[in-house]
């Protein structure tokens, strides 16, 4: 067996109890993610134009990214709205970024190997807004925790400005690891395919393991099986698997969880087809054939429960309200995987067949 092969299979079952299967770690982390201190820097370039192209604009415009903490450094880049929900103007002021390095920073930059990047915005001027972006952090904050591939992230004070420096607005946001990169530091490729896949094609202990995530922060707006009309698999989630041809064993790799109740953000609503009156009400929607490792999942889950609130925990300017009530929410989560009987009666019985 190769080694890229054991290494991918061995993250697969990474956090499965009892199992003999041996774990390579993954690679380090590149600088960008390698630290949780929060950096800061300036995005100057046409910030206006882009939060009021409308919704169907991905136009991409040249800016400069100006680091300013932890180190000074500069950078040509070209910024693009992203997103869909985000970009819609009844939901967000302004839109989640695409940030692309058009010039390859130096091997002494804090975004050495880094092209391009997803970058979380404020979304709404409000301040209090912030506790919104802080939450969705932490959501992959405490992936990370169970397993080795979930997207890394590293919060971020953004300051912006107009092309000639003028200030608009500082806030805070975060960037998102690359599907690539994600898939070079755990030795995985991402596997395109379009149209609709089958439950069978997923990896069992991977696919166990994000539906209850997803249960967990109580998230609805996701598929491992199906994209958009005309886009490839997944919605709000990449698959993963040792090589780009494979069509079995597939990893889906979430992300984008501002539409859980775990957030709570003000515009999320759960699709109306689901009959769920609100994000905060949970609904299992892993598959029924995964069901025995979702039990060994969560094992796992209860196992990392303190250093999933220790990440929590750790996020700073989380204000402590903002902070009750996330763990609250979770408390509720806790309830429901706290036996085999529990997840078996209170969240397996809702499993897709």
């Amino acid at each position: 067996m190769g080694a890229r092969l054991v290494l991918a299979l061995g993250i697969a079952l990474a956090a499965q109890p009892g199992s003999a299967q041996p774990v390579k770690a993954p690679k380090p982390a590149p600088r960008l993610f390698a630290s949780d201190q929060p950096i800061r820097f300036t995005l100057r370039g046409p910030i206006q134009a882009i939060a009021s192209a409308g919704p169907d604009s991905t136009a991409v415009r040249p800016g400069r990214l100006i680091l300013t903490a932890p180190a000074a450094e500069e950078h040509p880049v070209n910024l693009s709205a992203r997103g869909i929900a985000r970009r819609q103007r009844e939901n967000c002021e302004f839109p989640p970024l695409k940030v692309e390095f058009t010039a390859k920073p130096p091997a002494t930059s804090l975004f050495e190997r880094q092209k391009k990047l997803k970058l979380v915005a404020h979304c709404r001027a409000s301040p209090g807004f912030q506790q919104h972006v802080l939450l969705e952090y932490a959501a992959y904050k405490m992936l990370n925790v169970l397993t080795p591939t979930g997207f890394l992230v590293r919060l971020a004070s953004v300051d912006y400005q107009s092309e000639a420096g003028k200030p608009i607005i500082s806030r805070l946001g975060f960037f998102i690891e690359d599907p690539d990169d994600a898939g070079k530091r755990v030795g995985l490729k991402q596997v395109e395919l379009m149209g609709r896949i089958s439950s069978a094609q997923l990896e069992p202990t991977a696919a166990a393991r994000t539906a209850l995530f997803q249960y967990m922060v109580g998230n609805l707006d996701w598929s491992m099986r199906a994209g958009a009309a005309g886009q490839s698999c997944c919605h709000n989630a990449k698959l993963f698997a040792p090589n780009a041809n494979a069509r079995q064993g597939l990893i889906a790799v979430a992300y984008d969880f501002d539409f859980t109740g775990f957030v709570d953000a003000p515009y999320a609503a759960p699709p109306e087809e689901l009959g769920v009156s609100s994000v905060r009400e949970r609904k299992y929607r892993g598959y029924c054939i995964h069901n025995p490792q979702a039990l060994a999942v969560a094992a796992d889950f209860r196992a990392k429960r303190g250093e999933m609130m220790a990440a929590l925990n750790a996020v700073p300017q989380l204000e402590e309200r903002t902070k009750r009530k996330a763990m609250a929410f979770l408390d509720g989560f806790y309830r429901d995987i706290a036996t085999d009987a529990d997840v078996q009666k209170r969240v397996l019985k809702g499993c897709i067949g």
